[in-house]
């Protein structure tokens, strides 16, 4: 049986070991992984598909492949002498693995763009002597031109990196259960968070998947009034309170008609 799973590549470290020795080691992040699809005599072949990661938005014929399971960012198949122990919706993370096991380990390289025959093809170069100027790194001549082309698989310059590269022989130093993370002795290909999968003997020890349970609603409690702030009525001082009285504005006096005395009429 193989057993396999998909992670991401996050950094180098080192590890020390029992007898003191200090191990490089590239930390991976791998799983939970789920088993998407499960083929067999229908497709002609005994494989087994399985998703890593999650994203927002799928299209909608991932949609309908996914039904019933969550949006994963990475689908990767793995062929299988037999699928008897596979069923959808099956769930495994780095359980399945311990130290000392010997991985296989596919990557996608770091891309380098272009780049010349001395550092895609390990060409020594001109000799730095005289008579040698600028031709250090050339890549010198091509052999006959009886043909006046160029054959392919020429060693030349071009673009380098982005392949998908495959290291074997990979000793397993540590498995962080908890975390979720396996540390791997000497390099891995690929950037940091990249997508990695790790493959190597034995058999794959399938989780339950925890159930979130749904969150209760706290219900409000109203705050009673305590009686130690209430203030009493004796504790008051009793204020005086202020007497109005009311001053009656005197009344306007009446005006009273003055009549005129007419002067007597003098008598004759």
């Amino acid at each position: 049986m193989v057993k396999f799973i998909l992670g991401k590549k996050l950094n180098m470290t080192q590890k020390f070991l029992e007898d003191g020795r200090v191990a490089p080691v590239t930390v991976v992040a791998a799983g939970p992984c789920t088993v998407t699809q499960v083929k067999g005599d229908k497709d002609g072949y005994s494989a087994v598909q399985i998703g890593f990661g999650l994203k927002k938005k799928v299209n909608k014929p991932l949609t309908g492949h996914l039904k019933g399971l969550e949006n994963f960012r990475y689908l990767r198949e793995f062929r299988l002498e037999s699928t008897d122990n596979m069923t959808r919706g099956k769930v495994f993370d780095v359980s399945s693995f311990q130290a000392g096991d010997i991985l296989t380990v596919t990557a996608t390289s770091k891309g380098k763009g272009f780049q010349g025959v001395v550092k895609r093809h390990g060409f020594h170069g001109s000799p730095a002597s005289h008579g040698h100027k600028d031709q250090l790194r050339m890549p010198g001549s091509i052999g006959a031109t009886d043909a006046a082309r160029v054959f392919k698989g020429t060693r030349m310059g071009g673009r380098m990196g982005g392949d998908t590269v495959t290291v074997t022989n990979l000793e397993l130093i540590e498995v962080d259960q908890e975390k979720g993370l396996l540390y791997i002795k000497g390099a891995v290909p690929g950037a940091r968070n990249s997508l990695v999968s790790v493959v190597t003997e034995g058999e794959l020890t399938f989780i339950e998947k925890k159930k979130e349970e749904p969150k209760k609603e706290e219900k409000k409690t109203e705050e009673k009034p305590i009686e130690d702030k209430v203030e009493k009525k004796e504790d008051k001082k009793p204020v005086a309170k202020k007497e109005t009285v009311k001053v009656e504005k005197p009344a306007k006096e009446e005006k009273k008609e003055v009549k005129k005395e007419e002067p007597k009429k003098e008598e004759k």
